[in-house]
């Protein structure tokens, strides 16, 4: 058992680092399935949970009233961020919204240290911090927190996708915006549907983040873009067109996180992981390019 134990803390680990990634991607594939927008601003809106739920908990010490209070801000921000920043812009090209998109992420970082600076706050756990025994493994209740919440998130928005109508609407206004606004699908208030509920997403995995870790600060939620972008395209979604479910962005997270243990593991250096990790995402955009141009040749598209 003692050959197991660290195997299995690993596991428990890579599992519960695995379900963070997912909670991440999962708010920042919507967005682009929905839109077609690559959103960079959405490790910002989990930073931004995070901290605005610290700061209601400080004034008021009740996790409730923490975590409905910061979701509830932080989905009126994209609201805003949406309305001001997004929806002035009249045709825009895929270039133009990632750079607005990249601006909002600056502009939330810059707001953020001006009222919270850099230091670290703390939140205290859901329900304690004993841990479980697991044989010679041990597991917090926070692990089973975050891989319950996450699975809970994960089936949730797989059924409204695929069974309510707003969520069809979502998906149709992905595949095609003009033929969805043609059956009468009003485009743009799913795109402000869209980003108020990935907004939303992304205070619930701020809060949850940070009762895990006990601690947050503005660099929570940084530099995971290439790794979630990686992790969607593995999943289905298509910068080249065609999109993928929310299961789909769940097999790419996995498939990151085993990259990642393997490196930790092999105790890889952080630049040569950075390359390795830009190489995958060249084959991955390449290979997802060469699909869906093979696959309108076979339609008569091109």
């Amino acid at each position: 058992m003692e050959i197991f134990a660290p195997f299995l803390q690993y596991l428990i680990s890579g599992l519960t680092n695995g379900a963070i990634y997912a909670l991440i991607a999962l708010g920042f594939g919507i967005i682009y399935n929905a839109t077609t927008i690559i959103n960079f601003a959405q490790g910002e809106m989990v930073m931004l949970g995070a901290l605005c739920a610290i700061s209601i908990y400080h004034l008021a010490p009740s996790l409730p009233l923490a975590f409905a209070g910061a979701v509830v801000l932080v989905t009126l921000v994209g609201l805003v961020f949406e309305r001001l920043a997004l929806r002035p812009v009249k045709d825009p090209t895929p270039i133009v919204l990632i750079i607005i998109t990249v601006g909002g992420a600056v502009l939330i970082k810059g707001v953020a240290m001006l009222l919270w600076g850099k230091e670290a706050y703390t939140l205290p756990p859901f329900s304690g911090d004993a841990p479980i025994h697991l044989g010679e493994a041990t597991i917090l209740p926070q692990n089973l927190w975050v891989l319950g919440i996450t699975a809970i998130a994960v089936a949730a928005l797989e059924a409204f996708f695929r069974l309510t109508l707003v969520g069809k609407a979502m998906r149709a206004c992905a595949y095609n915006t003009r033929a969805a606004r043609l059956v009468g699908i009003k485009v743009k208030r799913i795109r402000v549907l869209t980003f108020m509920l990935c907004s939303l997403l992304a205070a619930f995995t701020g809060i949850l983040v940070t009762s895990y870790f006990g601690t947050s600060s503005i660099i929570l939620g940084t530099n995971l873009e290439l790794q979630i972008i990686i992790s969607c395209l593995i999943g289905g979604a298509s910068i080249a067109g065609g999109k993928g479910l929310v299961v789909g962005s769940l097999v790419g997270v996995v498939f990151m996180t085993m990259v990642v243990s393997v490196f930790n593991i092999l105790e890889i250096g952080i630049y040569w992981q950075n390359i390795i990790v830009g190489i995958i995402l060249v084959f991955i955009v390449a290979l997802d390019a060469y699909l869906v141009g093979r696959r309108k040749k076979a339609l008569g598209e091109v």
